[in-house]
Formats: C-alpha cells, sequence, structure tokens
C-alpha cells in the first residue's frame, strides 16, 4: 500500500470516527451543538490515539451524561413553578389521553378531544386548552357515574377487539375498577393548572413531541392499584415505570438544583392518593406500600434540590 492510499485510509477512518461521535453528541440539545459541537468533536479527535475506529466505552458514557446534564440545566429556565405545573399538567394529560385510547373504538369522540387536550399543552395553549378539559371532564364524570352527560354513552365501555372476544388490551371496562372521584380528580387537577397558567399570562414553554411516545408507553401498562396482589405483569410495568420516571425527576433535579420536576412528581402524587383514599376499604398492604414508596419518590425530589442549592450556598 502506498502513501497515498495510507492516507486515505486514515481519513476515511476518522470520517467515520467523527460520524460516531456526531451521533453521540445527540444526546445534547440541538443549540448547544450548533454553538459548540464541532469544538468538542475537534478537542476529541485531537486526543484519540492512532487506529481507533469506534469511541470508547468510557467516551461514550461521558458524552451521553454530559449530554443529558447539559438538557436538564438547560431545562430548568424560567420559573420553577410555573414551569412545574405545566409539566404536571403535561404528566396529566398523557395519563387522561394513555386511559382513554384503549377505548379508542367505544369512545372515539371523547378521545380525540382528550388528544387535542395533549397537544394544546404541549405547544403550551393553555386558554385552547381549557374548554377541551372541561367537557372531557364532564363526560368522565358521566361515565364514571353511569349518568348520560353530554350525550348517552352504552355502559360499560369495554377495551377495543381485533375480533369478537380478542381484545387489544387486557383491561377491564372504563372506570370499572374503583371509585368516580379518582378519574374526575385527574381532570380537575388539570384544568386548576391550566386555569393558573392562563391567569398568570405569558406562554407556556413547548414540550417536546417525545411525550406523545408516554401515551402508549401507559397504556400498555396496567393501573397498579387493586392489581399488585395479583402480581400482574403489566401492573409491575407500571410500578416499574413510575420509579424510573421519579428517579429521573430526582436525578434532574439535583443536577439543575430546580424543584420544578418535583412538582410535576407532586401533581401525580395527589392523583394517586385520592385514589388511595376513595378505595381504603379494598386496598391491600401492597397497595398501602405502592403509595409509601411513591411518596418517598416525591418527597426525595423535593428535598434534593434543595440540598444542592444549600450546599451551594455554603
Amino acid at each position: 500500500m502506498n502513501i497515498a492510499e495510507q492516507r486515505r485510509g486514515r481519513g476515511a477512518r476518522l470520517a467515520k470516527l467523527e460520524h460516531r461521535y456526531r451521533r453521540l453528541l445527540f444526546a445534547y440539545p440541538p443549540g448547544y451543538r450548533a454553538g459548540h459541537g464541532d469544538e468538542l468533536i475537534g478537542t476529541i479527535l485531537d486526543g484519540t490515539e492512532p487506529g481507533r475506529s469506534l469511541p470508547s466505552p468510557r467516551e461514550s458514557a461521558a458524552l451521553i451524561a454530559g449530554g443529558l446534564r447539559t438538557r436538564a440545566v438547560q431545562a430548568a429556565a424560567g420559573p420553577a413553578w410555573a414551569d412545574g405545573l405545566h409539566l404536571g399538567a403535561t404528566v396529566l394529560a398523557v395519563l387522561n389521553l394513555a386511559t382513554l385510547v384503549r377505548y379508542a373504538g367505544s369512545v372515539p369522540l371523547w378521545t380525540t378531544l382528550s388528544a387535542l387536550t395533549l397537544l394544546a399543552v404541549l405547544r403550551g395553549w393553555a386558554r385552547s386548552a381549557i374548554p377541551l378539559v372541561a367537557i372531557t371532564g364532564v363526560k368522565t364524570a358521566g361515565l364514571a357515574m353511569g349518568v348520560p352527560l353530554l350525550g348517552v354513552t352504552l355502559l360499560p365501555v369495554d377495551p377495543d377487539t381485533l375480533l369478537p372476544g380478542i381484545t387489544v388490551w387486557q383491561v377491564s371496562a372504563l372506570h370499572a375498577v374503583g371509585g368516580p372521584i379518582a378519574p374526575v380528580t385527574g381532570y380537575a387537577l388539570l384544568l386548576a393548572a391550566l386555569l393558573t397558567l392562563a391567569l398568570r399570562g405569558g406562554p407556556a414553554r413547548t414540550r417536546s413531541p417525545w411525550w406523545w411516545l408516554a401515551v402508549p408507553a401507559i397504556a400498555v401498562t396496567e393501573p397498579a392499584w387493586l392489581q399488585l396482589t395479583a402480581a400482574s405483569p403489566r401492573a409491575v410495568a407500571r410500578v416499574g415505570l413510575e420509579i424510573a420516571l421519579f428517579g429521573l425527576a430526582i436525578w434532574a433535579g439535583h443536577v439543575a438544583r430546580d424543584p420544578r420536576w418535583a412538582i410535576a412528581g407532586g401533581t401525580y402524587l395527589l392523583v394517586t392518593l385520592v385514589l388511595l383514599v376513595e378505595n381504603g376499604p379494598q386496598l391491600q398492604r401492597d397497595d398501602l406500600s405502592h403509595w409509601g414508596l411513591l411518596a418517598f419518590l416525591a418527597l426525595t425530589a423535593a428535598a434534593i434540590p434543595l440540598r444542592a442549592r444549600r450546599r451551594v450556598l455554603l
């Protein structure tokens, strides 16, 4: 192989290595990549030993961790309470849609209105979302209580089916488990959060479209309440999802020294507390332990940012 071929081969290897590093940089926010990406890539390539064609596991982990930390710090912009309230509203809108999507064939109109609500919340259009939440919340109250509000709907509302007797979602009828207060509370809290944001004025932050992926992730799991004793895999998956999301809230609060993620977690905890109180006589020890775990994680998410800030001040 002559010198020219060696140089071409080395150039091709460096081009592939640079491409792989740039793929890792997607962990960073777009603005950071645009302003510092080339400089960061140049520094990394300058320190790369000859012959390497892949980023090392250590470098890969460091770049991904650095990108996530940068995202968390940049997300902690503006008033924490307002953004945390908007995050909480987003969580509630996702939960409401994830509940209805399993019954979309029976209640297509209300599922569509719930999807439009999530869209408005993600875009920061609090005023536009308010009437959608109010209408859907009234219909939810009617379905939960068996009252024909805003039109007659045949009860029970069963999950969608592929063929007769074969259900798409292995869940019970809509709002058949528990009482009517808990489902209505989710809409009431969402409405209160949106009204607060609307009265505050000013545009809310536009949320990432990745939030839409949370809808099927929640829909394929099963609410853990009154199901944990049976050790349903779908209920266990829901608990795992809850722990993972609260863990992210704790981590982000620690990195950014900001409580907005704890506010969102507290919103979810309120919904679970209402469900706990409403179904008190039917709850098992596992259900109480489940709520205690969520409460511990929510309190930790609230305490971590305060502790981090106190260390900085000292």
